[in-house]
């Protein structure tokens, strides 16, 4: 056997492997899917915060994560979010009061990392959450003007 034989057979079997992987979808990025609606504490709207969309990885589902900002009760995807992947999704919730004292701060935590399943459709939709009372963060104590705790 000459020599350049020996050589093309690995690669050609590599270019073969790469050929197959490409044509069954390897490789590919899941589609994602945009997703808007409310958040809401107590039936209350949550003035500033975070929605994350997590693929649930236990039920089977994989892809990138997708999120977006809350503002003054809503959220939208294509509002400086990025897009979900539709299936099972762990959805994570962070909001705040927005009123802080500090300039660009989100002010005191009202949420942190509630975390609820749903089943996100493989289209863009509307989704609204209604965080329990229960799952709200509990209010900062602050020490009274002029004494030390």
């Amino acid at each position: 056997m000459s020599r350049s034989t020996t050589t093309s057979r690995p690669v050609a079997g590599a270019a073969l492997l790469a050929g197959c992987l490409a044509l069954s979808g390897c490789g590919r990025a899941a589609a994602r899917v945009e997703v808007a609606g409310k958040v809401t504490l107590a039936g209350k709207q949550v003035p500033v915060g975070r929605i994350y969309f997590n693929p649930d990885f236990a039920k089977g589902n994989d892809g990138p994560q997708g999120f977006a900002p809350i503002r003054d009760g809503a959220y939208d995807t294509r509002q400086g979010g990025r897009g979900a992947v539709g299936g099972p999704t762990v959805v994570v919730i962070q909001g705040s009061d927005g009123k802080d004292e500090v300039p660009g701060g989100a002010g005191n935590p009202l949420v942190t990392d509630y975390e609820v399943a749903v089943e996100l459709p493989r289209e863009s939709c509307t989704r609204d959450f209604d965080v329990p009372a229960s799952a709200a963060a509990p209010t900062p104590q602050r020490p009274r003007s002029g004494r030390r705790p």
